[in-house]
């Protein structure tokens, strides 16, 4: 049997596909279509936030606006 994915590779596979701007709320919904279920939306709105920056750290996105909380592809 296969491990879940992590959040970090659940969103990255999202990002990837779909494209586009994302922002916390548009990637805690894709999280919660792969399967996370946060207690309130805070915490997963808290959840996204932090998975979003891990890929900015990665380079997997960038966040073109320092002003704004929106990232994209590079």
């Amino acid at each position: 049997m296969s491990q879940p994915l992590t959040h970090k590779q659940a969103l990255t596979a999202v990002i990837q596909a779909l494209g586009g701007t994302w922002d916390p709320p548009r990637a805690t919904l894709a999280l919660r279509v792969a399967g996370y279920e946060p207690t309130t939306q805070q915490a997963g709105e808290k959840e996204a936030r932090r998975t979003l920056r891990e890929l900015t750290d990665e380079g997997v996105i960038v966040r073109p606006d320092p002003e704004r909380t929106e990232y994209q592809l590079p």
